[in-house]
């Protein structure tokens, strides 16, 4: 397939930045957060920053828009220009007047950043309230159109709907509509579909570039997701610790990357090559799933309906030291089915025996000597691990509830530090001291600390960068091969589910329409919904590692330098 490329050498400059250093306020000689960024993005493009965890993507991001934390960072020298007009040295009021108009952001996490006492309709119309001179009427003319060009199905119903009332790609419009609804020149977008689904995150990076087409915004995409950065990107940015130190178009970076950084940045992401199927340690099964049912809702006193069939005859089993993965969009009934399984919830219906124990449909008082048996690695560790206890009182817990001696626990507290590539002498600190992957290990440390035979993982990744993704894999791999564990493996991201399932099991409202090895499945689908599923994995035509296209379906291939 020939490529024609895309050259914004003639285009308008958007942003121009020029030797910026960002570091931490009232300390000049501390080392800079951002140490002399150089970036240009023109009319038209998608610039995509890309980078580990801490690398200073969302910083720079935040020095555009004038929303560093006061008195925590502060622009120590450079210079931030928006169509000339230079933000470093820009009042309060004029970066009000240039956000909406000229600058906005869509950010990470919507639920954050809308109101959750607020109508969305209303947040949206707040923007034209504060920028403009429409009448009210005009201003809700202008929003419905608005949402109708964000692909939201019944806008008049949704924007009488607060946020918690919407999916999370639902939200994630509205975050669009907002930031787009003045027309701005520059669109910054901040991890926008990190903890999306595949498919509506594809919806989402096709409604930001049908949205560029038709007003020639300039985009800044900032991203750990490589998958994402070749289907969308024109140019490419990477950052390490506060410096870009590679820069290029996209089609350039993916087969021939300079630096050894992005090199392994490119070879960390996973594929959807399955992997080799491991055999089971014993042919006994770890969990037995039957008939599993899952109904929110349903008939009371006053009411009389069905409820929402949120899982329904779920069927499958574990053996030792073998992965099942469950797969498939948001609300398709996976979470509920680990939450099931960890008795989070009581199953409508169905037997769940976990290590030779029914647990379906015991009394919850009856669990807790069972529940040694089946620990869960959640999403975010910040969440699940206590703030105000140390590594150490969160190892310990457990054993010594299960009635481990406190020295015992203690040592083996510090075994497992070892285990998951963290020192010893962390058991004294605290969770906001240690980064999101550092977090997720303790997470997992915590659960391994009660020798389990069934290991849930909620989207354990999905929040991680793709080197720190590829390690927390890794020490998932290992500690299946030490103990024996059998592992759900809850996820989004095909993948990830590629890289570490045995077995694969594909959900789509609550019913289980695919089922089989990984190889399988992910190779040679069946099922429509599992074809459809793989096709809107971003970078499915990309071998990352290698360095090379694996067929003619290819992103477009980048702006000129």
């Amino acid at each position: 397939m020939e490529f024609k490329s895309r050259d914004f050498s003639q285009a308008a400059r958007v942003l121009k930045i020029r030797k910026l250093k960002v570091g931490l306020a009232g300390r000049p000689h501390a080392a800079p957060v951002l140490d002399g960024i150089d970036l240009d993005i023109r009319a038209g493009e998608t610039h995509c920053l890309v980078g580990e965890s801490g690398s200073g993507k969302s910083v720079t991001s935040l020095a555009v828009m004038g929303l560093l934390p006061k008195d925590a960072l502060e622009v120590q020298g450079g210079l931030i220009a928006l169509e000339g007009v230079e933000i470093t040295a820009a009042s309060a009021s004029q970066m009000r007047a240039l956000r909406a108009r000229k600058i906005a952001m869509i950010f990470q996490e919507p639920m954050t950043a809308l109101n959750p006492v607020l109508r969305v309709g209303e947040q949206i119309e707040e923007v034209l309230n504060m920028h403009t001179d429409l009448s009210q009427a005009e201003a809700k003319k202008r929003t419905l159109d608005m949402m109708d060009q964000v692909h939201l199905p019944d806008v008049e119903r949704i924007y009488k709907a607060f946020p918690h009332q919407l999916s999370g790609g639902q939200r994630q419009r509205i975050m669009i509509a907002m930031a787009l609804i003045l027309d701005p020149d520059l669109l910054i977008a901040d991890e926008p579909t990190t903890a999306l689904d595949v498919t509506t995150q594809l919806q989402i990076l096709k409604l930001i570039a049908e949205m560029q087409e038709r007003q020639g915004t300039a985009v800044l995409f900032i991203t750990h997701d490589m998958g994402v950065v070749a289907e969308i990107a024109d140019t490419v940015s990477v950052m390490q610790q506060g410096r870009i130190v590679e820069r290029a178009p996209i089609r350039d970076l993916l087969t021939d990357p300079k630096e050894d950084y992005t090199k392994k940045l490119l070879r960390a992401v996973p594929n959807l090559a399955p992997r080799v199927a491991r055999a089971a340690a014993t042919k006994r099964d770890v969990i037995a799933v039957q008939g599993l049912d899952m109904t929110y809702g349903g008939s009371g006193f006053f009411r009389k309906s069905e409820g929402v069939k949120a899982a329904r005859d779920v069927n499958f089993t574990i053996k030792p030291g073998r992965t099942l993965g469950i797969v498939g969009e948001s609300g398709s009934g996976k979470s509920t089915v680990a939450r099931c399984i960890m008795r989070l919830i009581d199953p409508t219906a169905g037997k769940v025996t976990v290590a030779g124990t029914e647990i379906a449909q015991m009394a919850r008082r009856q669990l807790q000597p069972h529940r040694k048996h089946f620990q869960i690695v959640f999403q975010d560790p910040y969440r699940s691990l206590n703030p105000r206890w140390t590594v150490a009182r969160s190892l310990c817990e457990g054993p010594i509830n299960f009635g481990t001696p406190r020295d015992e626990a203690m040592a083996t507290a510090a075994e497992l530090m070892e285990l998951v590539d963290l020192p010893r002498d962390a058991l004294d600190r605290y969770p906001h001291q240690f980064s999101g992957g550092q977090r997720q290990r303790i997470a997992i440390a915590r659960a391994v600390a009660m020798k389990p035979d069934l290991l849930v993982a909620d989207e354990a990744v999905s929040a991680l960068d793709v080197s720190v993704q590829a390690q927390v894999l890794d020490l998932l791999d290992d500690i299946q091969d030490r103990f024996g564990v059998a592992m759900l493996f809850i996820t989004h991201d095909l993948r990830v589910a590629a890289q570490i399932c045995d077995e694969v099991l594909v959900m789509q409202k609550g019913l289980v329409v695919e089922h089989g090895p990984a190889a399988e499945v992910l190779s040679h689908p069946r099922h429509d919904y599992t074809r459809n599923l793989i096709e809107a994995a971003p970078g499915r035509h990309w071998d990352f590692a290698n360095f090379r296209a694996l067929d003619t379906a290819h992103p477009r291939q980048g702006a000129t330098a």
